[in-house]
């Protein structure tokens, strides 16, 4: 496989009513029947600090096609959310800055399912200003289900599979979390502790469980524990909830988020230059927080939160390393390359990432187990066993004054 790339420019009942739930369980997972409810939004924010100099501010990772299959990561997310869905039922939140790349990239996306930031407020805000939004244009007991732009999946049909159950799920009132099967003892991920099973309170979502509580990214011998009770999974970050259910538990645990995007969700019917001013008033002192500290930690402590186990391929792709893990190998020395493989010429190394972004040849003599991404304006030669720690460099530019390379 040809890897190409464009480097231009965490017991009891959850509140709320259930909403009625469709009997019918069609093969075609886009029939209307099943999914009219439902919409998908793909929260498109953050930079990829881990994946500089390649993910930058001014263009992040999800706008990059990592993977060499000619859709970038936010197009695949795009053309899987709308398989499940449907047409219509897929919108993005991003910051403003990526409006312009992301209209040229999903052409199909209507210019009104796009929620465009000022600045970044991270998932609560965007997750809960998209859900207001909907809820205002389709009805409050719409599902609202959030998934994000820069993750890989394999497997379309186990995908499918487990969204329905979270429809499902959600429709009963739980906010809902797809748990990824933890193939290994990793530290870079959250964990979902599950417990009892929901399939008799949902019976349309047959592996439905409750959540027990999300926990954080655990040390070594912790992950290993978590593997060992069978009982945790990987926090992928995906949720999906009735709008009304989820901005209930907004105004619960946050009100003065509640009322500003509240404020902002009326100007988007309003139309006109009200979203414009209802922005500039009240976004930028909208709190920072991530959804799962603000609502699904707590809620999961009251027995609101509940669990569909995402049995299908799952990638993170939050650095090099996990980049690598997704390429094919150039070579019996297992070097990986990102780009043009006629820019890289290699003598005695192995093991090596390579991201030759700038055009120009990367030779490498006796280099083993490195990154080295090449672009116009930045090289990075880093080992890959500290790939995680890429982001601190930014950090340190950042400090200089170096943010034209940010």
């Amino acid at each position: 496989m040809s890897s190409t790339i464009d480097t231009s420019t965490e017991h009891g009942h959850p509140h709320g009513e259930p909403h009625g739930v469709a009997q019918a369980q069609p093969h075609n997972p886009n029939d209307i029947q099943e999914f009219q409810d439902f919409y998908a939004v793909i929260p498109a924010g953050g930079t990829g600090t881990r994946l500089w100099p390649l993910s930058r501010e001014a263009k992040p990772k999800f706008l990059y096609d990592l993977l060499g299959q000619g859709r970038t990561l936010i197009q695949s997310t795009y053309d899987r959310l709308e398989h499940v869905a449907g047409h219509g039922h897929v919108a993005v939140s991003t910051g403003w800055r990526h409006v312009a790349a992301i209209r040229e990239q999903l052409p199909q996306l209507d210019e009104n399912d796009i929620f465009a930031e000022p600045v970044p407020r991270d998932s609560t805000a965007a997750i809960a200003l998209a859900t207001a939004v909907l809820a205002r244009r389709h009805g409050a007991h719409v599902v609202v289900g959030s998934f994000a732009a820069d993750h890989v999946i394999r497997g379309a049909a186990s995908f499918a599979r487990a969204v329905r159950e979270a429809v499902a799920t959600a429709r009963a009132g739980y906010v809902t979390t797809i748990g990824i099967a933890a193939s290994r003892p990793s530290t870079a991920f959250g964990y979902i502790h599950q417990g009892r099973s929901l399939a008799a309170d949902v019976p349309d979502a047959p592996s439905a469980r409750l959540v027990e509580r999300f926990v954080e990214k655990p040390d070594a011998a912790t992950a290993q524990a978590y593997l060992s009770t069978g009982e945790y999974r990987w926090n992928a970050g995906m949720f999906v909830m009735r709008a009304d259910v989820l901005l209930s538990h907004l105004r619960d645990y946050k009100p003065r988020m509640y009322d500003a995007i509240s404020t902002i969700a009326d100007a988007y019917l309003a139309g006109g230059d009200a979203v414009d001013e209802a922005m500039a008033t009240h976004w930028s002192g909208i709190e920072k927080i991530a959804f799962d500290y603000s609502v699904a930690e707590p809620l999961s402590v009251q027995g609101g939160v509940a669990m569909i186990p995402g049995d299908f391929g799952w990638d993170d792709i939050g650095d090099f390393n996990s980049v690598a893990a997704l390429l094919p190998s150039a070579n019996e020395q297992n070097i990986k390359i990102l780009g043009d493989r006629e820019c890289v010429s290699y003598i005695d190394s192995a093991g090596d990432v390579v991201v030759p972004a700038a055009g120009r040849t990367i030779a490498l003599l006796g280099v083993d187990d490195m990154v080295v991404v090449d672009t116009p304006d930045a090289l990075l030669v880093a080992p890959r066993a500290r790939s995680q720690e890429v982001k601190n460099m930014v950090a340190h530019l950042r400090q200089e004054g170096h943010d034209e390379l940010l």
